[in-house]
């Protein structure tokens, strides 16, 4: 140990980010470990670097006894004399060992708790590092891809985007610069997993919260977001402020805003509606572009309604294959049942209208309808596992790592 040595931690703490007395305390525990392999686990023993020269002390514990039982763990009265006359019975000596050799088994073990304590605080600091931006929205470039999943490059790590985490019509490719949304942040035994997405309706809102200011601090807030990834999204929006047009700030002016968002998105189309704590106009408002003509409300709470419209809007009203009334749904949370105005009129005079069963009440609300104003989305586990195929660490290194923490596993029990 000597300046060198130093130098080359100082440079380990400024190119990784691990710091000095985190790499220090890593070596003394292989040293340590490395001198109870090679000596037995019954000595009483501790190792400490000096921070500033790099001077190595390995320092053994005795008792002293009148008689000698175990020459591992006691020293006697005499032999402590020796080496300072003011020592009695029943006291500890702690002193300076220099071993021989340590062996190539032991200098082979304290390589191996270096290496693995070196990179488990690797690990450590990248899952800190990333940790904040969980639901939030993050850059990368994508450096390889596989038939089902997309890997992304990040500083320090590898971000992943599995199949179900994709949007069908975005085409990646190797050497693009794509923003994804962190949907988890995992530690695994190959390291931390950073899993992105592209498809969550979290990425409208990351995107809504980079683009417009109003949205970043507060003045205006997302209520829901109900999304069919490539396709459409219904987002609704409110204000407490009198003066702010909620809408308007998030279309920007000459609609730059909410542009530059669907241009990051292809062109998905984009419904931004006001929300309402009236529920016959937050049901009228999320069935934007169609006209209403009339909300009946049957169970308030329930939360079931039927929605009256011209004749002329109302496949305007439903969507292609039901997709606006279906939006609309789980962005409001209600059940929509859609008629047109001829077809009310034929049954407005029945008693049990609400119980008719031909009554088609939208309620596919399973996952789309996101309170991202109270409630986090639910990041549950929908990640596709085939990435879990591909090697990141080598077998000899997870070997390597798996004896290296036996022996320090050791080494800590035989000192408690």
């Amino acid at each position: 140990m000597n300046a060198e040595f130093i130098e080359a931690l100082n440079s380990l703490e400024k190119d990784r980010g691990i710091p000095k007395d985190v790499l220090l305390n890593t070596i003394e525990d292989a040293v340590l470990a490395a001198y109870k392999k090679n000596y037995g686990p019954y000595h009483k023993v501790r190792v400490l670097i000096n921070p500033d020269t790099g001077t190595l002390m390995v320092l053994i514990r005795r008792e002293i006894v009148e008689a000698v039982e175990d020459p591992n763990t006691q020293m006697s009265l005499d032999e402590a004399h020796e080496i300072d006359s003011r020592y009695e019975v029943g006291d500890y000596i702690e002193y300076q060992v220099m071993p021989k050799e340590f062996g190539r088994v032991a200098a082979q073990t304290a390589k191996q708790v270096v290496v693995q304590r070196i990179r488990e605080k690797e690990r450590e600091i990248i899952f800190e590092r990333y940790q904040p931006y969980l639901k939030n929205i993050i850059t990368g470039r994508i450096h390889r891809k596989t038939a089902r999943t997309v890997f992304v490059s990040l500083d320090g790590t590898e971000g992943i985007m599995p199949f179900s985490e994709q949007v069908k019509g975005e085409n990646y490719k190797v050497g693009d610069v794509i923003k994804a949304y962190v949907f988890e942040v995992k530690k695994t035994y190959k390291g931390p997993q950073v899993f992105l997405s592209r498809s969550h309706p979290g990425f409208i809102r990351g995107l809504f919260e980079l683009e417009i200011p109003e949205i970043e601090d507060g003045t205006v807030k997302i209520m829901n977001i109900a999304r069919e990834a490539g396709s459409r999204t219904k987002i609704t929006v409110a204000t407490e402020f009198e003066n702010v047009d909620p809408i308007g700030a998030c279309v920007g002016n000459r609609g730059l805003r909410v542009q530059h968002i669907a241009d990051e998105i292809y062109g998905e189309k984009i419904d931004i509606i006001e929300w309402s704590s009236d529920s016959e106009t937050l049901i009228s408002n999320v069935l934007s572009p169609a006209t209403v003509s009339k909300v009946i409300i049957h169970d308030l709470e329930e939360q079931i309604a039927t929605v009256v419209v011209p004749d002329s809007q109302l496949s305007l009203a439903i969507g292609k294959e039901g997709q606006n009334v279906r939006l609309a749904a789980r962005v409001s949370g209600w059940k929509i049942d859609i008629k047109s105005e001829s077809q009310y009129g034929d049954v407005a005079d029945d008693d049990d209208f609400v119980e008719n069963d031909d009554l088609n009440y939208v309620e596919d609300l399973e996952h789309e309808n996101e309170d991202i104003n109270h409630d986090e989305f639910d990041d549950s586990e929908k990640y596709d596992d085939s990435y879990e195929d591909e090697e990141y660490i080598e077998e000899s290194e997870e070997l390597e790592e798996a004896e290296a923490s036996e022996e320090l596993e050791e080494t800590r029990e035989s000192d408690e």
